[in-house]
């Protein structure tokens, strides 16, 4: 077999390790922008992905050889469903980390909402957490989504926190007191032509070898007992493989991040019509499109149906939002 000539760049990025499965079909967003905004508003928003169509719109970046001209987009449409905020949590940090101090859950909760977990809480919880908001240095919503309002069968919702913005605590605790058991949509959040960051799980792959998996090279066909398998797993002594040689496992399923993605388009299938944005038959492995929904440019990752997570972007944020031309959305 050889020993290697030339020096070669490593394959596969050790920045995804571990490549294990994800815990969950859901998504977590461990870190929120910092928005002070006057006012207050939630710093994100979920939804369902539906499946990718294509987009015609006018490229309006400046500084490409295609400025001014049609451009075809490859795009993704995730169904949003309003989101009802259905309790408010503050935390306090301290040397050990952050941790809840309160929480206050609405009256009217939905009736599928136990199957997920008990969200009662005193009826004086109100009034304890309003005198414990100086003591808390984040607030955050109680969201639940329901996959069943969108003609999925799952009647479980999602229930996750989210980030809001706004100028201070107290501003952010009485924007959520407001709008508390109420519905928000996607159009309240987020507007045409902004970037947002996409949290989703990426498709499952099962078991796949290191060629697969890391972009390892093929040896030559003369190699003696294999071809896909990594050249060698390390010296003779110490006799340890270490942790960044390529080795078989799971690929796929695996939480991943998308940034800056571009809102095209948000819109409802009762304004615009239900075939509007439906191919014949509906969209592969979901179905038709009903409510409301967004279409961004680009791939979002995991498959249809699965839930998805976005945020306010956390890099390179534009000081202006344009919106985009869009000539014709090219439903196949």
């Amino acid at each position: 077999m050889g020993h290697r000539k030339y020096s070669a760049p490593r394959r596969g990025s050790v920045a995804f390790r571990p490549r294990a499965r994800a815990r969950s079909l859901e998504a977590r967003i461990r870190t929120w922008p910092n928005v002070t905004a006057e006012k207050s508003s939630l710093s994100g928003f979920a939804g369902f992905k539906a499946g990718g169509i294509h987009v015609l719109t006018i490229d309006d970046r400046e500084k490409t050889p295609n400025f001014g001209k049609q451009l075809l987009n490859a795009a993704t449409v995730i169904v949003t469903p309003p989101v009802r905020i259905i309790g408010i949590r503050g935390y306090r940090r301290d040397l050990y980390g952050q941790h809840a101090i309160f929480d206050v859950y609405a009256k009217d909760l939905p009736k599928e909402l136990p199957r997920k977990f008990n969200a009662k809480t005193p009826e004086d919880a109100a009034a304890k957490a309003e005198g414990m908001i100086g003591n808390a240095n984040a607030i955050m919503a109680v969201v639940a989504v329901s996959p069943n309002s969108v003609g999925l069968s799952q009647k479980t919702p999602y229930v996750f926190e989210m980030a809001v913005s706004g100028k201070d605590v107290k501003s952010q605790y009485e924007y959520l007191k407001g709008i508390l058991g109420r519905e928000v949509k996607a159009a309240d959040i987020f507007q045409v032509g902004q970037n947002v960051d996409v949290f989703g799980i990426t498709r499952g792959k099962g078991i796949e070898g290191p060629v697969t998996r890391f972009g390892i090279k093929r040896k030559q066909h003369k190699s003696r007992k294999s071809v896909r398998a990594v050249g060698t797993l390390g010296p003779i002594s110490p006799a340890v493989v270490m942790y960044t040689v390529a080795r078989q496992g799971q690929h796929g399923f695996h939480q991943r991040t998308e940034y800056n993605k571009r809102i095209l388009v948000v819109s409802n299938t009762e304004k615009d019509g239900q075939n509007s944005i439906n191919p014949s038959g509906g969209f592969k492995h979901f179905g038709l499109v009903r409510g409301d929904y967004i279409i961004v440019r680009g791939s979002v990752p995991g498959v249809p149906k699965r839930l998805v997570k976005m945020r306010h972007p956390i890099r390179n944020v534009p000081k202006k939002v344009l919106e985009p031309k869009v000539l014709e959305v090219v439903v196949e």
